[in-house]
């Protein structure tokens, strides 16, 4: 029989498990993200311990594997203290006439729908650097962003 027709086992036909991807750069955070990767660690390794299901087990390490990771690589960041924006930042800015206020964060603690963005975030890389009252360029527009105020973010320091 061909080998083409012979099926040893329905493993040799799974996809393989690759390891989580890991962003290109440095992994920077704040004191509030390398608590938060501590916190995950310890959460992952709970449930591994409490797993019996193998491939449940498999897939709670690979997390772990990627936390544990980004935990050691963790570069803290401490926000500017010469009134310049970085991480740690919390900006209020001024954008097609409306006001919005972030928190630039590191990777793996952002959360756009609480106002926390990457700092390898487009709109975050415009705005790094800069100080209140000045206006930066966005999106090929000069000027586009009006930056209102900064200030460092006390919850990114906890």
């Amino acid at each position: 029989m061909s080998v083409a027709f012979r099926r040893e086992s329905d493993d040799e036909h799974k996809e393989p498990e690759y390891e989580l991807p890991i962003a290109v750069g440095p992994n920077l955070v704040t004191p509030r993200g390398l608590r938060l990767l501590g916190e995950e660690v310890a959460r992952l390794e709970g449930e591994i311990a409490e797993t019996a299901d193998e491939e449940a087990r498999k897939k709670l390490q690979r997390r772990l594997r990627y936390f544990h990771t980004r935990q050691s690589t963790a570069d803290v960041q401490a926000p500017p203290t010469d009134g310049s924006v970085g991480i740690g930042s919390r900006v209020t800015y001024r954008l097609n006439k409306a006001e919005k206020a972030i928190t630039i964060v590191g990777g793996d603690e952002a959360d756009p729908a609480r106002g926390h963005i990457a700092f390898s975030a487009p709109l975050a890389r415009a705005l790094m650097g800069a100080e209140a009252g000045e206006n930066v360029e966005y999106q090929d527009r000069e000027d586009a962003i009006a930056i209102l105020a900064v200030e460092p973010d006390p919850e990114t320091q906890a």
